[in-house]
């Protein structure tokens, strides 16, 4: 029960959002830090629809959670960060 505590309570690899916010904490040298919601969650819930089975994700309060890919900010575009390079094989010089 411990790891699985540990597991959920624990930024994960795919929780994008949880990874950039990990990495300002650092920086900043700040403590406190949420994790987001980990992309095999959301992959989880598709292959369960999938399945034709209803899932429901409730907050504390008993409300419902809904997922959709405008959760996702445009991560890079906020820390200024470019993810576009020149491919492989294109010349440089046009």
């Amino acid at each position: 029960a411990a790891h699985v505590l540990q597991e959920i309570l624990t930024v994960k690899s795919d929780d994008i959002v949880g990874r950039v916010k990990a990495y300002e904490a650092i920086v900043k040298g700040d403590n406190t830090l949420e994790a987001g919601i980990p992309e095999s969650f959301r992959v989880l819930v598709k292959e369960l629809e999938g399945l034709a089975l209803g899932v429901e994700i409730l907050s504390e309060d008993e409300r419902q959670i809904v997922l959709s890919e405008e959760d996702i900010p445009e991560i890079p575009l906020d820390l200024g960060i470019s993810l576009e390079r020149e491919e492989l094989g294109e010349d440089s010089a046009e």
